[in-house]
């Protein structure tokens, strides 16, 4: 249950921020936080990350159906296993992928605002959904490292256990 509170936390503040600041700011206002480094910026985007697939409502819905029940289904199966890490992964994801899914059903886009420059390189402007997914995903890929790791010091141990009898 717990892996489900931490997405349903998730989803909470990303709506909330997502509602902060639709209802605050005009498209294409501006708060400064760091500089010219980080900046609070209102934009929308109607497709996926870095504005690719724009336009394509219906699919990313369907993507983004398909996608949630595989992570409850495998939420399911993995949440007792004893592993927090995976589990706590899927849980960043789900929340993303529902908050950014509920933007697209009910508007057809998403609000996004975080945007930080590097120079003359604009990163392309995201959101709290967007984090969590992407650091979700980094934390099931180490955890997937990390499980080969545990495979092979497993093999190994198995290995010295034969050569001593």
């Amino acid at each position: 249950m717990i892996y489900f509170l931490i997405a349903l936390i998730v989803f909470l503040i990303d709506q909330g921020t997502k509602y902060l600041i639709a209802s605050g700011l005009t498209i294409g206002e501006q708060i400064p936080v760091i500089g010219d480094f980080f900046l609070i910026t209102s934009h929308r985007n109607t497709g996926a990350a870095f504005g690719i697939l724009e336009g394509q409502r219906w699919f990313f819905i369907v993507i983004t159906t398909v996608v949630v029940v595989g992570i409850i289904w495998y939420l399911q199966k993995v949440k007792s296993s004893g592993n927090k890490l995976l589990p706590t992964a899927l849980s960043l994801v789900l929340g993303g992928a529902v908050g950014n899914f509920l933007d697209r059903a009910v508007s057809g886009e998403v609000v996004d605002f975080l945007q930080f420059n590097f120079g003359t390189y604009t990163f392309p402007i995201f959101n709290v959904a967007d984090s969590c997914i992407v650091i979700g995903v980094c934390l099931i890929v180490l955890d997937s490292i990390l499980e080969i790791r545990r495979e092979k010091q497993q093999q190994l141990t198995k290995h010295e256990q034969e050569e001593q009898v």
